[in-house]
């Protein structure tokens, strides 16, 4: 049996695998055929939003290892104090279920059949970007997690009680009878930082995409395309790629009888919105269609996919492939702060993901349109969430307090 000293195996394979119908024991527990039954119920119910999906497998499958071999309970069995152990366990889990690096759950044996990957962990040490370019490597002695992960651990396991109580199959969820969470998640007075570019770093990934763009137009046209749409349009990944759901195309851009220009998307949540497009914006796309040999603007039966391959006409499907693109921006600009002096500029935008750049676009525009126009051209679901781009008491306060003196 699996204990302490030793890492459960992975319980649920890919989307791209995973078989729904599929059930065997996977521990002594008497009841472990039948959490394991409830809990894939739950994952099945995300199939359609791979992010969520992802997400949710990550806790469901780490909660069921935890109960199955350490607590030795069913899930129908944990009440508030057990799930307290769980969450003390979630911050100092055993160095046996910790990885160094991110491996997939399942691989190919050699008669192509899907097992368990001997290598995979429940848990897994990182170390920022910008520590990894200065040599460090992920240490297990050293696994941390953040009031953001421990924040989705209540969140997810809450709402998979919640499924089983809606299907009549359980009475209690032992989360909500947490009364006193705040002994683990720590209330903050202020407003979380967004992580963003600062104005003279998004100037250098902007000059860093168009000097790729001049020196190899073939290549990186499209590199600077996306720059320009995921900062003024405030794009996530997922409303650029190709994947089951949605496929942006040229058309995706649309005149309305009024003139102006949208962008219409699928994101978060399998929501479809419409984006308002910005003059500069706008050029943006005329150019990159031009260097297509495209007419400027898309007409409304232009179905070609918005981002190709270049090898190929087909659609670009991989996320990775994008953020890898973007980092190469990343890089030329922290080399161009490093030469112009700017030090700490370049260690920060280190740290930079592609994700930096919808916070930053997001950022700015707060500072001049008015806020429920960025919410619903962001998909955010209140403004609630627009406001905390917000910074204007922030800067506001630290003037206040940027003279003062030791000696009054």
């Amino acid at each position: 049996m699996t204990t302490k000293n030793k890492s459960p195996a992975p319980l649920f394979d890919s989307l791209q695998y995973i078989n729904w119908d599929f059930t065997y024991q996977p521990s002594e527990i008497p009841q472990a055929k039948e959490d394991y039954k409830w809990a894939r119920g739950y994952l099945y119910c995300y199939k359609d939003n791979l992010q969520t999906f992802n997400a949710y497998r990550r806790e469901i499958e780490r909660y069921l290892s935890w109960c199955w071999f350490i607590a030795n309970k069913s899930i129908f069995e944990i009440r508030r104090d057990l799930f307290e152990e769980y969450i003390r366990f979630c911050l100092a889990p055993p160095l046996a279920w910790i990885g160094i690096k991110k491996t997939p759950r399942f691989i190919d044996n050699d008669q192509g059949l899907r097992i368990p990957n001997p290598e995979w962990r429940p848990f897994v040490a990182t170390v920022t970007k910008a520590a990894y370019r200065q040599g460090s490597t992920p240490d297990k002695h050293r696994y941390a997690l953040s009031q953001k992960a421990l924040q989705e651990v209540f969140a997810i396991i809450s709402s998979f009680y919640n499924y089983l109580i809606q299907e009549n199959i359980h009475e209690i969820n032992p989360v909500s009878q947490i009364r006193q969470k705040s002994k683990f998640l720590r209330k903050q007075q202020t407003k979380n930082k967004i992580r963003r570019l600062s104005e003279k770093q998004w100037h250098h990934v902007f000059a860093a995409a168009e000097s790729m763009a001049a020196q190899n137009p073939d290549k990186h046209e499209r590199t600077l395309f996306i720059i320009t749409a995921l900062y003024a349009m405030y794009l996530r990944i997922s409303e650029l790629v190709a994947s089951d759901r949605w496929l942006p195309t040229m058309n995706s851009f649309a005149k309305d009888h009024n003139g102006a220009w949208w962008f219409t998307t699928i994101g978060k949540g399998n929501k479809e919105r419409q984006i308002a497009v910005s003059d500069s914006m706008l050029e943006a796309l005329k150019r990159y269609r031009t260097h297509l040999n495209l007419s400027p603007l898309p007409t409304r039966n232009d179905n070609s996919p918005l981002l190709r391959k270049l090898s190929s006409n087909n659609p670009i499907t991989c996320p990775t492939y994008i953020r890898e693109i973007v980092q190469k921006c990343f890089d030329l600009a922290i080399a161009k702060l490093q030469d112009s002096g700017f030090k700490e500029d370049a260690d920060e935008l280190m740290n930079a993901t592609v994700h930096w750049l919808r916070h930053t676009g997001i950022s700015e525009d707060v500072k001049h349109r008015p806020r429920e126009h960025v919410r619903d051209d962001a998909g955010h679901s209140s403004s609630a969430i627009t406001d905390k781009y917000i910074d204007v008491e922030l800067r506001a306060r630290h003037k206040s307090a940027k003279n003062k003196t030791l000696m009054p």
